[in-house]
């Protein structure tokens, strides 16, 4: 009954979230550009960030970095932080953020490497993402553990969610003025 409810809440937080929409405002506004690297949300936040009519105005470079492989050639991650830490660890998302901020000249980059699930990765526990921000003056990296019962697809969902609300407390601490 409790999956019922928290499959029920997950759904209306869906049709009542504009997210994406305060995170291209705030952009806008600032006249600022985002690029994305993504491993467990397989692209999701930037189709939400692309669903925007006009979104070209603010995305500008996203990348499906699902592969180790991916990681290591298009952000620069080290294969020993690979080794030493795994994929789904600070130090990766660290690594992702700047090689994405470093490759694209964006304003803001935004990278996620997590565990989707139905099964754990690298002993890392499903629910687990590390969504990590980088600007001309800060990099803020974000640790959250979801409920490991969700389905895949959900957690993805809410794995975008996270990184997006996260996004939106940066741009509203930090400009590109700062």
């Amino acid at each position: 009954m409790s999956n019922i409810f928290e499959n029920l809440q997950i759904f209306l937080k869906q049709i009542n979230t504009r997210t994406e929409h305060a995170v291209a405002r705030l952009l806008l506004k600032k006249s600022m550009t985002i690029s994305t690297a993504e491993s467990c949300t397989g692209g999701l936040i930037s189709s939400r960030l692309t669903d925007i009519a006009g979104s070209s105005a603010f995305v500008k470079e996203n990348y499906i970095t699902y592969a180790n492989e991916a990681k290591t050639k298009l952000l620069g991650v080290s294969e020993q932080t690979l080794k030493t830490h795994g994929a789904v660890s600070e130090q990766c998302a660290l690594e992702m953020v700047q090689g994405l901020f470093d490759a694209t000249g964006c304003d803001i980059a935004l990278a996620t490497t997590g565990v989707a699930g139905p099964d754990a990765s690298e002993n890392k526990p499903v629910g687990l993402i590390y969504i990590a921000l980088k600007n001309k003056y800060t990099t803020k990296v974000k640790k959250i553990e979801l409920n490991p019962r969700f389905k895949r697809k959900t957690m993805k969902f809410l794995f975008s969610q996270k990184a997006l609300e996260f996004l939106i407390e940066f741009l509203k601490e930090h400009d590109k003025k700062n």
